[in-house]
């Protein structure tokens, strides 16, 4: 009984061969043969393989369509197929090198199939950074947006098609030396190459398919540019006439307080109606730069300028955007438009900053004071800021000097 069960089983697997071989027709396939072929009537599909070539087939559809095709055996003694591409795309002669090419991998272990699937599993750039890089560094890093922001407007529009493997440092130095020419900062050219190794660093550490190597490797940052900018009395007042004429009155009015405190300029656009304390006069930022919260000494002419203000209902931020209701992204075109007619073209938002640790340091506040109303950890920070005019250096001269009498020359 078990006896006839097996007989038949394989009588049953003998036929289904019988019709498979039966069904792969073998022909020596020339160019002629290959452009006069047709599916049969009644069938979908039909493979012709070569019987000058082992694995070489052309696989013929109903629809008139045909294609080259290698069967090999990889190194686990799996049979696999291999699409090499289209008869009326490829030539009879190129798609017979390409088999035989196949076939070589195959026989000294390199799967070809698999090295297609990790081709198909390479990323572009733009990919790698939107489905890996900016959800892992919005994660920990507070500057994110800073990255996000030097991807969307200098790096993506010109590198994000390339796949990662494709990358080379040429075209990341191009794009340098054209934001160069076009008059970008040193910082925020640097940033551009820091981010991209970043994104590569991260890429081999995920062990992302085709990164092996960082292609901003050799490329140099340019050495930070220590620019002081700092206000004077008479160019501080040009600027607060100019501000004040200003048609945009939330941007006017966030960029008068930045000038009044010294804050950052986040630290301003973000404000929030909360955080104003009116009997203390300080506004809370509960999140600094330095990673703890800090509060923000308000002179009178920054509360007085705070209380001019009009909220907007149910909206928490004391400068929104009145299309978004959202904090303004950047102040950068109504900062340029006021510093432009002030006369100001070389001043940045951020040497707003400078002046006041500026004007505070020549009139007598100890480092120690301007450290604290600045929101420095460090008062090495604070250095940087502490720029003294040439009349206060002569005054404190002028005092030793007045300390030790009336000089005297040297005479032999």
């Amino acid at each position: 009984m078990y006896l006839r069960a097996i007989l038949i089983n394989i009588a049953g697997s003998l036929q289904c061969v019988l019709i498979y071989v039966l069904s792969m027709p073998r022909v020596p396939l020339n160019s002629a043969f290959v452009r006069s072929i047709s599916c049969p009537p009644g069938s979908k599909k039909i493979d012709y393989f070569d019987t000058e070539q082992r694995g070489f087939m052309l696989e013929v559809r109903r629809s008139g369509g045909s294609t080259y095709y290698q069967r090999y055996t990889d190194a686990r003694g799996r049979e696999r197929q291999f699409r090499i591409g289209p008869s009326n795309i490829l030539g009879l002669a190129e798609a017979r090198r390409k088999a035989r090419a196949i076939v070589a991998q195959a026989l000294v272990g390199t799967d070809p199939q698999s090295q297609r699937a990790e081709l198909r599993m390479i990323p572009t750039l733009k990919e790698l950074v939107r489905d890996r890089y900016l959800p892992h560094v919005k994660s920990y890093k507070r500057s994110w947006q800073t990255d996000e922001t030097v991807l969307r407007i200098h790096i993506l529009p010109l590198l994000g098609s390339e796949y990662v493997d494709r990358l080379r440092a040429e075209p990341i130095a191009a794009l340098v030396e054209r934001m160069r020419a076009r008059g970008y900062a040193t910082g925020t050219t640097n940033r551009v190459v820091i981010v991209l190794r970043h994104i590569y660093n991260l890429a081999r550490k995920w062990r992302i398919p085709g990164v092996v190597e960082n292609p901003t490797t050799g490329i140099n940052l340019a050495p930070d540019v220590n620019r002081e900018r700092f206000l004077s009395v008479e160019e501080a007042q040009r600027l607060m006439s100019s501000i004040k004429q200003d048609e945009n009155q939330v941007a006017a009015n966030a960029i008068m307080l930045l000038l009044l405190t010294g804050a950052r300029r986040n630290e301003i656009t973000h404000a929030r109606w909360e955080h104003v304390d009116w009997d203390r006069r300080t506004l809370l930022v509960p999140l600094s730069k330095s990673g703890k919260p800090r509060a923000i000494a308000l002179s009178a002419p920054a509360i007085e300028l705070l209380r001019s203000l009009t909220p907007l209902d149910g909206c928490p931020f004391v400068f929104p955007s009145p299309a978004t209701r959202r904090p303004s992204p950047s102040l950068y075109f109504p900062w340029h438009r006021m510093r432009m007619r002030a006369g100001l073209a070389d001043l940045r938002l951020h040497d707003l900053r400078h002046s006041f640790a500026s004007f505070l340091v020549n009139n007598g506040v100890s480092l120690y004071v301007v450290q604290g109303l600045l929101g420095h950890a460090h008062t090495r920070y604070t250095q940087r800021y502490a720029h003294l005019t040439a009349s206060t250096l002569l005054d404190a001269a002028e005092t030793v000097a007045g300390l030790m009498g009336e000089p005297r020359a040297v005479t032999s």
